[in-house]
């Protein structure tokens, strides 16, 4: 597990955090989740590259089902400092991450093939080693 910040009220409240890896059933395609809170987390670049799309049709998936009301973006949204390596230094920057209900109510509207072979993964790791679990 990393110890990461999250945008808290003062920007310094450690939390902890880990990656996991989702890896595709051919291989293709690795993707880095973020487990927290008992659910994992994804960028819409992330759920765009998960379901073979572009981050734009995840943005608009994002905001019919906020706007329609399926999800609330309070509970469903959250930002988190991010590290990343920008040329020769490494930037912090705060990125929205959506968790796992947001990202399953964008898989079933782009209807990919990916997010169909998603969904057991998460469920299993839901079930066997994620929430709840002190594994």
């Amino acid at each position: 597990m990393s110890r990461e910040k999250t945008p808290d009220k003062d920007n310094t409240l450690p939390v902890q955090s880990r990656m996991l890896l989702y890896r595709t059933e051919d291989g293709r395609t690795r993707i880095e989740v973020r487990v927290q809170d008992e659910t994992v987390w994804m960028t819409q670049v992330t759920m765009a590259e998960l379901y073979q799309t572009t981050p734009q049709n995840i943005t608009l998936h994002l905001k019919a089902i906020y706007q329609e009301g399926e999800l609330d973006p309070q509970t469903t949204c959250k930002e988190f400092l991010q590290v990343q390596p920008e040329g020769s230094r490494e930037i912090s920057r705060n990125r929205k991450f959506y968790n796992l209900s947001a990202i399953i109510a964008v898989g079933y509207r782009v209807r990919s093939s990916r997010g169909a072979q998603f969904r057991p993964w998460v469920l299993d790791w839901a079930v066997c080693s994620g929430a709840g679990s002190k594994r």
